[in-house]
């Protein structure tokens, strides 16, 4: 049997009534949602309402997608996107040999096009576009197959935005800060699969942050890693409280002890005797590094013997 998908999920939950409710709210099915213009978080809420007080069987797979609706109700744009760092972007005046080898690299079907820097989007430019191009033989002009992308702010609701999104037609938007840079990018799949799940793809690569141990009792973790994951692993704090508010990543709290972002191979330490050894950076950022759990003596802080503890546990 193969393996289910996106695809089997969104069919399966298309057969129940809840899910025609929501797909409407979210503009996933032609038709208004029947409150018109009120808001799509209001919606959900009161199909939440609706569906506690009704008697009709509701399936498995429609559950899960309403379940994961709801958890999305407040979240917003600044929680889901990629990183300004992390962003792919091509410049108008790209070539066309060199913009095929990006997304052939990259994996990307869809690029944000700039003009002099990432912070003049002119556009996204879409591979079926440069195909299409191609195969008519016409000549290359990348300002004509440019497509429009929403701007929109960080604090625009998840599921508002998905919305929009679909009803517009728009499958990119730019997160946009007060002064009007870029903050960071999100497609119409990534908000999608928040709903239903990871939407597997031939050509997706595992981006999920890894914390590896090694025999030596060392970790390798991605710099993207989150702080709170590690906590948890090691049974203590590595965040004051001052810090635990602003600090959400390994690399942040690298950053953070070192007051730049340091070079690779240098090794930074935290109050507690951990070393970070920094593996891989470039200028703007971190990207992996080694963790050593250095023990201190006698005097060691309750947060190192917590994690010897941990060590004679292992």
């Amino acid at each position: 049997m193969r393996p289910r998908t996106g695809e089997d999920t969104i069919q399966d939950a298309e057969n129940g009534s809840l899910w025609d409710n929501v797909a409407s709210a979210l503009g996933l099915k032609r038709g208004k949602s029947r409150n018109g213009e009120a808001s799509l978080s209001d919606t959900l809420e009161e199909l939440a309402e609706r569906t506690e007080e009704d008697d009709e069987p509701v399936s498995l797979h429609e559950r899960s997608l309403f379940e994961n609706i709801i958890a999305l109700r407040d979240m917003t744009a600044e929680d889901v996107m990629i990183p300004r760092a992390d962003i792919v972007a091509v410049p108008k005046n790209i070539e066309l040999q060199e913009l095929v080898e990006v997304m052939v690299k990259k994996a990307h079907s869809r690029l944000p096009v700039y003009g002099d820097t990432l912070d003049d989007i002119a556009g996204m430019v879409h591979i079926k576009d440069v195909l299409g191009c191609v195969a008519a033989g016409r000549e290359f002009s990348l300002q004509s197959l440019l497509r429009r992308v929403l701007f929109v702010s960080p604090a625009i609701r998840v599921l508002d935005l998905l919305s929009e999104m679909r009803l517009s037609r728009t499958h990119m938007a730019l997160v946009v800060d007060e002064f009007g840079g870029i903050d960071g990018l999100i497609t119409i799949e990534d908000l999608v699969e928040e709903i239903v799940g990871e939407i597997d793809d031939e050509h997706d690569i595992d981006q999920t942050p890894k914390l590896i141990r090694l025999s030596d009792g060392c970790y390798i973790a991605d710099a993207r890693f989150e702080v709170e994951d590690l906590e948890e692993k090691l049974s203590f704090g590595l965040l004051d409280e001052d810090e635990d508010e602003d600090i959400d990543t390994l690399g942040g709290l690298v950053f953070s002890l070192a007051g730049r972002v340091p070079a690779r191979g240098e090794l930074i330490e935290h109050p507690s005797g951990i070393q970070f050894e920094v593996l891989d950076a470039d200028p703007r950022r971190i990207r992996r590094l080694r963790i050593h759990m250095v023990r201190r003596d006698e005097d060691q802080t309750p947060a190192v013997a917590a994690e010897t503890q941990e060590k004679t546990d292992d």
